[in-house]
């Protein structure tokens, strides 16, 4: 049985499963960002425990449908060796998309490694999507949707559509330090600071009242 803790400031508290988490980001590669957290406190909190984290995350969000997961899961049952792989590929694309989208939020060129790493997901997802007729005209869909690493195609084409548009401008880091999600800033007057208000913007507000009355 894995357990999932977090440690903060304020104690230890429940963290929060792929199926449980906020999907805050405004950007499907911004949410898979997110299944991690705390990289500045030196050992990142993560939500991606095993494979089967990866492919509930992906159904969640829409990427795959149920039959598909159903499928993945089994083969990653008869095949697990090749599932950690995989996990741990899944785990190097969404760091790279969170160094490379850090750096642009802080105004700083993206580090040029992160972005090979994601140009060759974007590589390997290309190379399995087709443009097939449809009644109103073409769309793509995947071949091999079988294939373990069928979730991070989506993620990977995503991250570099954001990555080369003007949208790129919005994205932004929590200011808090122990989260470090990522997310699309869509209000007016680009002044959001919080990944979530309810959870971190109001953390940090108790955090200032206690050291405000740990002063006076």
């Amino acid at each position: 049985m894995v357990i999932r803790q977090q440690e903060d400031d304020e104690g230890t508290l429940p963290l929060t499963t792929v199926e449980e988490m906020e999907l805050v980001g405004g950007n499907v590669c911004l949410d898979f960002v997110n299944t991690g957290s705390n990289r500045k406190g030196g050992k990142v909190r993560d939500k991606l425990v095993i494979y089967g984290d990866l492919v509930t995350w992906a159904e969640r969000v829409g990427e795959i449908g149920p039959e598909t997961a159903a499928r993945l899961r089994d083969l990653a049952e008869a095949d697990p060796a090749a599932a950690d792989q995989v996990l741990r590929r899944a785990r190097e694309l969404r760091e790279a998309i969170y160094r490379s989208f850090s750096a642009i939020a802080r105004g700083e060129t993206a580090p040029a490694a992160d972005l090979a790493i994601l140009g060759e997901g974007v590589a390997r997802a290309s190379a399995h999507r087709l443009l097939v007729p449809t009644a109103e005209g073409c769309e793509y869909e995947y071949s091999d949707a079988d294939a373990l690493d069928r979730p991070l195609w989506p993620i990977a084409l995503a991250a570099a559509e954001l990555a080369t548009s003007k949208e790129v401008a919005r994205v932004k880091e929590c200011a808090s330090e122990s989260c470090n999600w990522l997310f699309l800033d869509v209000s007016k007057n680009r002044s959001r600071r919080w990944c979530d208000m309810k959870d971190c913007g109001n953390r940090a507000k108790a955090r200032r009242f206690r050291q405000r009355t740990k002063t006076g």
